[in-house]
């Protein structure tokens, strides 16, 4: 299915059907704070450039809020002009020296395992643990190809086009208007990221400098968020 197609049909997607799935999963978020973190590995959430913009209004640089897609870089890469020419598709949330999101916040307290920006926070976290299938199964390619990506875990279950993905709060009761609010913020979520992918493809265009390149739908980007000349 092409993405034009996928878009088509995501824009179509019932969200009362989406919210009897998410009923029947069950889930309640535990602040458990697992879908924050990189667990050995780096956390690789997606977020959209406007997302990026949206966060930076709380006083954050470019670079604080996003770092390229590693998927593709050289793992020596760095976000300057001496790296070797490399290139990626798409932004993901910073991480801090334990690959955990940035914004999570750790530490005793009320704010452990809270989120500093959870007013802002992107739309992959909105809606996790749960995603939208069809029957290509959408995944991120790791060589840098345009698709989506999860934040952590796999797929555990699924019912109807809802995917549920590996979290401690599935099974939880949850009411008829949380479900329906997550699922018109899941519709929104599987729409931009197909918008997104869309841009991408129509926006690409090779280069040939040295340093980090991101591609994503407004163009060729630098790591610092500046449009590449």
């Amino acid at each position: 299915m092409g993405l034009e197609a996928e878009l088509a049909a995501a824009r179509d997607l019932d969200v009362a059907a989406l919210a009897n799935s998410i009923e029947t999963i069950g889930f309640e978020c535990t602040r458990c704070g697992a879908c924050c973190k990189g667990h050995g590995e780096d956390h690789t959430a997606t977020v959209f450039p406007d997302e990026v913009r949206e966060i930076q209004d709380a006083e954050y640089d470019w670079r604080d809020v996003a770092r390229p897609m590693p998927f593709g870089l050289p793992e020596d890469a760095h976000d300057d002009e001496e790296t070797p020419k490399a290139e990626t598709f798409e932004w993901a949330l910073r991480t801090d020296s334990c690959g955990d999101c940035t914004f999570y916040a750790h530490g005793d307290g009320d704010d452990s395992g809270a989120c500093t920006i959870y007013g802002d926070r992107p739309l992959i976290c909105r809606t996790y643990p749960f995603s939208i299938g069809d029957g290509d199964e959408r995944q991120h390619d790791e060589s840098g190809g345009l698709g989506t990506t999860e934040p952590m875990g796999g797929v555990v279950e699924q019912e109807g086009m809802v995917r549920a993905h590996e979290c401690e709060g599935l099974g939880r009761d949850i009411s008829r208007e949380d479900a329906e609010e997550l699922a018109a913020t899941l519709k929104q979520r599987t729409i931009r990221e197909l918008e997104e992918a869309i841009g991408v493809r129509d926006n690409y265009e090779p280069t040939d400098v040295d340093g980090v390149v991101i591609h994503d739908s407004e163009g060729q980007k630098r790591p610092d968020g500046s449009v590449l000349e």
